[in-house]
């Protein structure tokens, strides 16, 4: 059952917003750019949107991925990524199902394993582009 552009737009924002804070970081949205999310003056990296910026989450944190194929079908129908199972049918591509799958695990990661807060830098975000 997909949920509609909108519905499943709101529930990836709320994903990265979830992530931002595990992280321990201020999360406000600000009205006017409806979905970008905002770390004091710096975007909240787009995790569920961005191949860039789940990358550096999947690579930072290892996420182990798999793809399955169920008996007789052609192609893969899910990827785990960890403990987290997604299935293509419920999202808009394959890609964004990887970067929600990533963005799931490492939510469940950092609530499961207090451990890995301490791999963050308070400042630094995977994802984000620093200039310099």
């Amino acid at each position: 059952m997909r949920m509609s552009d909108e519905e499943y737009f709101r529930s990836c924002v709320a994903k990265e917003r979830h992530l931002a804070q595990l992280l321990g970081h201020e999360v406000e949205e600000y009205c006017e750019s409806a979905g970008t999310l905002w770390i004091n003056t710096e975007p909240v990296p787009q995790w569920t949107r961005d191949w860039h910026a789940c990358g550096a989450l999947l690579t930072q944190y290892g996420i182990p991925l798999s793809f399955h194929k169920e008996a007789g079908e052609s192609r893969c129908s899910s990827v785990k990524a960890g403990p987290v199972i997604v299935y293509f049918a419920d999202h808009p591509n394959r890609e964004r199902a990887v970067m929600v799958a990533i963005v799931k695990a490492v939510i469940h990661l950092i609530e499961h394993d207090k451990s890995f807060k301490d791999l963050h830098h308070p400042l630094h975000l995977p994802g984000m582009h620093h200039h310099h």
